[in-house]
């Protein structure tokens, strides 16, 4: 028998429960499938790899990724597949792919300039033909954003919907479903999102049901409402008898720290009830968003030239809306807690990296001026990292079964079009962070825990089917690390780094990661 590639005398984690162990075995690929595990003494192979010491595992899913248009501009992902990513769950925090037309292509246009893409699409089929005709290295997968779909049928007006917005809505919705998308996500601290009701969301949470879909929600707060929030969800969840994720929990300034065990004593109980309630979260104890996200809610209504509008006409309202929802931001340290990572046009290069009081006083303003002057001139492309939460508390969120890593990260690759700013370090190590600090170094999980949350728990979540796992006849999605040595080392001053100790990764049968070297290789796919 002879096979393409025999992975030989590594230790196995097949990832198909947390109480998976590592295990001597060999394993065999041929095509795009693996098609033994075991002792392979007697199989040939047009290439044997010596894994001895190592442990070869499924390839990692990554369940909150947000390379939607990143993808298109550079398929290579490098900063994705050196983690040991093989699959990409998109689309979410209520922004997908698609649909895109109207309001929604209008608010993205810039965005999609500045990666130099140059088509136009409509629905999901008319971008994954475009996806699949550029070649890109990992498996992509997509929920449909409840953002697109408002923005589409509504714009980004603060409004109720009429029937005729709400019914159109709910066919984009199904169209989505039909083409492939795994569920509906929402952004409900971002334009259009923001202005939904709860009703709003359960009707569309039904339908999502009825194609058997997920509902992943960014929530409607992370701090001082985070409870409501949280209620919020496990409502939408009972009433539309769905599977509810929450994306990235976490608790957001140091005042709500305290919230975190009433807000898994909130999920304890409704897993207990009967409702199916999930997470993810990243390594990391700061966030990454657009920098006008400490603006107050009313200054998004209407789109991005509305929100230019009121930075120019209205500063003295907003001041004092911000220091009502935000105390601190009357002192230094508030916004020495706030790190400037990107600004679009190229125009301040010198920005990244530091932080919004340094920034502003080597522009001679104070923080406010500064703020408002540079979401103007950057037409508010402008990303920022906010230091805010709790280490302790992220170690109590990963130590629960029902969370799962993500990114939060679009994929980038080290040089081109990708590879500007100082992007957040999680896109380039969370899972080898999860690996080396927090299972090697700190015990918060065993390997088999690590493993089973980053894979085959979100591939049965998010039906991702036949991947997930190590088993015959499963696709060969395989990712193969030093347990001694596996560790991130991007940070905030230097994102662009390949994490150490993750030497061979696989996707659909191909290496696109072997020795250590990437190989260029395009084999991802649709899923």
């Amino acid at each position: 028998m002879a096979v393409d590639f025999l992975l030989r005398g590594g230790f196995v984690i097949d990832g198909a429960s947390e109480g998976s162990v590592p295990a001597r075995s060999d394993v065999a690929v041929q095509g795009d499938r693996i098609i033994a595990i075991g002792d392979l003494s007697d199989i040939n192979a047009e290439r044997t790899i010596d894994v001895d010491g190592l442990y070869v595992c499924p390839g990692f899913i990554d369940v909150h990724s947000h390379s939607d248009f990143t993808l298109l501009a550079d398929g290579r992902a490098e900063g994705k597949i050196c983690q040991g990513i093989t699959t990409e769950i998109n689309g979410n925090c209520g922004l997908s792919a698609a649909p895109l037309y109207g309001a929604a292509l209008e608010q993205r246009e810039k965005e999609l300039d500045e990666l130099d893409i140059k088509d136009r699409w409509r629905t999901f089929p008319e971008y994954f033909a475009l996806l699949e005709k550029r070649k890109f290295a990992v498996n992509f997968s997509t929920l449909t954003g409840h953002g697109n779909l408002r923005a589409c049928a509504a714009g980004y007006s603060d409004r109720p919907l009429s029937d005729a917005h709400m019914q159109k809505m709910l066919m984009l919705l199904k169209d989505a479903m039909r083409a492939g998308a795994k569920g509906l996500s929402t952004g409900l601290v971002y334009p259009p999102g923001l202005y939904a009701g709860t009703g709003e969301i359960i009707r569309l949470a039904r339908e999502t049901a009825g194609h058997r879909g997920v509902y992943a929600t960014h929530m409607r707060s992370e701090g001082r409402y985070l409870p409501e929030a949280v209620e919020e969800v496990m409502e939408i969840a009972a009433r539309s008898k769905i599977h509810a994720h929450i994306s990235h929990l976490k608790t957001s300034g140091e005042a709500n720290w305290s919230k975190i065990d009433r807000v898994f004593g909130m999920i304890d109980g409704a897993r207990r009830d009967g409702l199916a309630v999930t997470c993810d979260r990243y390594p990391y104890i700061a966030s990454c968003t657009g920098l006008d996200a400490v603006l107050p809610a009313w200054a998004f209504e209407g789109g991005n030239k509305r929100e230019i509008e009121r930075l120019k006409n209205d500063r003295e309202r907003l001041r004092e809306d911000i220091l009502n929802e935000h105390p601190r931001a009357s002192s230094i340290s508030f916004w020495e807690e706030i790190v400037i990572s990107s600004a679009g046009t190229g125009k301040n290069e010198w920005m990244p990296g530091r932080n919004m009081a340094e920034a502003a006083a080597a522009a001679g303003k104070a923080p406010f001026e500064f703020l408002f002057d540079i979401l103007i001139e950057e037409e508010l492309n402008v990303e920022a990292v906010f230091f805010s939460m709790n280490e302790e508390n992220l170690k109590s969120i990963l130590r629960q079964p029902y969370t799962m890593t993500g990114t939060d990260s679009a994929a980038r690759s080290f040089g081109g079009i990708t590879a500007k700013g100082k992007p957040h370090p999680r896109g380039f190590g969370s899972f080898p962070r999860i690996l080396g600090r927090y299972v090697r170094e700190q015990g918060v999980m065993t390997p088999g825990e690590a493993v089973y949350r980053m894979c085959a728990l979100p591939a049965e979540i998010f039906s991702i089917r036949e991947r997930g796992i190590l088993k015959e006849g499963f696709f060969a999605d395989i990712t193969v690390f030093d347990p001694a040595k596996v560790n991130d080392t991007a940070d905030y001053n230097d994102p662009f780094q390949r994490p150490e100790g993750i030497y061979h990764v696989f996707v659909n049968g191909t290496p696109v990661l072997l020795d250590g070297e990437i190989t260029g290789a395009m084999p991802g796919r649709i899923v």
